[in-house]
């Protein structure tokens, strides 16, 4: 396998991925520490490949990028950027839901599924929604706002999020799920009742 073949195999087999000086626990560099760091605060989990002791690949991943420095992040293959990209992706809550999409469930020892897991699943298939998720075990109250659900019908809509929990549903983990659907139109007007009713209730 040549170094081209290795970093596709490398781009495959992780969905998020950064190439490095350095390690997590020790960068060697500022940009690499500031990123590693942004990731850490995300709390999804990550591969790396330090290309201090991998030569080959810090020359050949730059042809490949068409990125000229280090470190650089991949998400499902794809080039997010370098530290500064990262950086403004994290501030402007871009950032999260990407890498949320991008990285794998793990199943628990005890069969169970979070709230966060269940988050993960239904952003693969929504990608920059806002899931909101209660209850725990295998019951959930789920609530997901995209502006995916426009001009679909409430069947649709309810689809679209139970197609994201397959798996679960089929295997037991999940087997309670209650499902609400808005856009984000939707759900700013029904906010704005809730609060106009509550500033009735107290005057």
């Amino acid at each position: 396998m040549n170094t081209e073949q290795t970093i596709q195999k490398q781009l495959a087999d992780n969905p998020v991925i950064l190439y490095m000086k350095g390690v997590p626990s020790n960068p060697e560099c500022g940009f690499s520490a500031k990123t590693v760091g942004i990731l850490q605060k995300v709390n999804v989990p990550f591969a790396f490949v330090n290309v201090l002791q991998a030569p080959f690949i810090r020359e050949k991943l730059p042809k490949i990028s068409h990125w000229p420095t280090f470190p650089q992040l991949f998400v499902n293959g794809e080039l997010v950027g370098g530290c500064d990209i990262v950086e403004a992706m994290f501030k402007d809550g871009s950032l999260e839901p990407l890498l949320k999409a991008a990285a794998p469930v793990a199943k628990s020892a005890d069969g169970s599924i979070s709230a966060a897991d269940v988050e993960q699943l239904v952003l693969q298939k929504i990608p920059a929604a806002k899931v909101l998720v209660a209850g725990a075990g295998c019951d959930f109250e789920i609530t997901v706002i995209s502006e995916q659900f426009a001009d679909l019908s409430l069947v649709k809509k309810q689809q679209l999020v139970l197609a994201s929990l397959t798996e679960p549903l089929a295997d037991g983990r999940l087997h309670a799920v209650s499902v609400k659907t808005h856009t984000p139109a939707e759900w700013q007007a029904m906010q704005q009742n809730q609060a106009s009713g509550l500033l009735q209730i107290k005057s």
